[in-house]
């Protein structure tokens, strides 16, 4: 399939540059796909657009301040590293006591292995680059403890915002710290906003379940890859880096039990979706919890195994986020592509706001 078919024309204007002053404030596009229509709705009408019994998915993620600043010791040239989300797998400490983390750089030239950095403020944390990944992310090593780290990051770090919200060079404003995290979010790892969760606030989820609509987390930690165009001709081509997920045993038990009774399950975001839709196919979410990590790539003709709706925000041309929504807009088939692009159509022309900053789609 041609990676072409997903692209479509978005004005700049368009990009959300900052949140909305009320979170619930966002206009919500409802589509139906079993009538192929769409309707112009807000967010604050979700609880009644759902059915008493709806099992609704939150990813509970917790961005961290993922943007950190350097100086190489060699040459005094400035380096920018973003941290990525760990894998259950890897080690992430030392031998000799110091943090191992993978990041993705960005400097004025190739940095090599055994190069020492210098980290920006603070107390001068000390970085070795240890292996060259490029895209994968590179393995460096901080030289601190993990307490000493986190409290680094946190006193220093900035929002890894996209970059399609552009922003001064230094601190994140306090707006984007608050901002830039869900109401509910718990578990800290992401380096990405689960940008679906960005709308709620607790007076709706609070409203949502007085409706007899039934809420569970679960975790996925976001990372960089969720902005990356598909860059490949064909869609087969391109691939998804890995997510760590958690999905606690509470999740696993309503999951099942909501198939069971025919009850619809609703991501909140692509993530939790993912999430789902990954541990089902690695047949862990029938245990007592599931753990793992999902590099699972969903576009055209999929079909879904847990999934019945999904809440998300309006995404990036030839993303692998939109092929998702086109998937899931007609599972088996790729009749799904043009009900999304004439919704997108729609959504252009009265001037939805776009991407992580932006307004809500939702389709059942």
């Amino acid at each position: 399939m041609k990676t072409d078919v997903f692209n479509f024309n978005l004005p700049e204007q368009l990009i959300a540059q900052e949140p909305m002053a009320d979170r619930a404030a966002s206009r919500l596009l409802l589509i139906d796909r079993s009538a192929r229509s769409w309707s112009d709705r807000q967010m604050r009408e979700l609880p009644d657009l759902l059915r008493a019994g709806d099992l609704l998915i939150l990813n509970d993620t917790r961005v961290v301040p993922a943007r950190l600043r350097s100086t190489r010791d060699s040459s005094g040239g400035k380096v920018e590293l973003l941290l990525l989300p760990p894998t259950p797998n890897e080690v992430n400490t030392s031998a000799n006591g110091g943090v191992i983390r993978r990041v993705l750089t960005r400097s004025g030239g190739r940095l090599k292995v055994g190069e020492t950095i210098t980290l920006s403020g603070g107390a001068g944390c000390k970085v070795t680059m240890r292996e060259r990944h490029g895209e994968a992310g590179d393995v460096v090593e901080f030289h601190c403890s993990p307490a000493d780290f986190d409290t680094y990051i946190h006193e220093h770090g900035e929002v890894p915002l996209p970059p399609y919200i552009r922003r001064p060079t230094g601190p994140s404003a306090q707006t984007d710290r608050e901002r830039y995290q869900t109401v509910f979010a718990q578990t800290p790892g992401a380096v990405a906003a689960p940008t679906a969760g960005l709308h709620f606030t607790p007076g709706l989820l609070e409203q949502i379940q007085s409706n007899g609509i039934l809420i569970e987390r679960l975790t996925l930690h976001v990372g960089p890859g969720t902005f990356r165009p598909v860059k490949a001709d064909a869609v087969e081509q391109h691939f998804v880096d890995a997510e760590p997920y958690i999905i606690p045993e509470r999740t696993v038990a309503a999951v099942n039990l909501a198939k069971k009774e025919k009850r619809r399950v609703i991501a909140v975001g692509t993530t939790s979706l993912r999430a789902l839709e990954g541990s089902f196919a690695q047949g862990t979410l029938q245990g007592r919890s599931a753990s793992g990590a999902t590099d699972l790539f969903i576009y055209p003709p999929r079909t879904f195994n847990v999934v019945d709706g999904l809440l998300t925000n309006f995404h990036i041309p030839k993303s692998s986020l939109l092929m998702l929504v086109c998937a899931l807009a007609a599972p088996g088939s790729s009749a799904g592509i043009e009900l999304i692009q004439k919704a997108y159509e729609h959504a252009v022309t009265q001037e939805y706001r776009f991407y992580s900053y932006g307004d809500a789609c939702l389709l059942l």
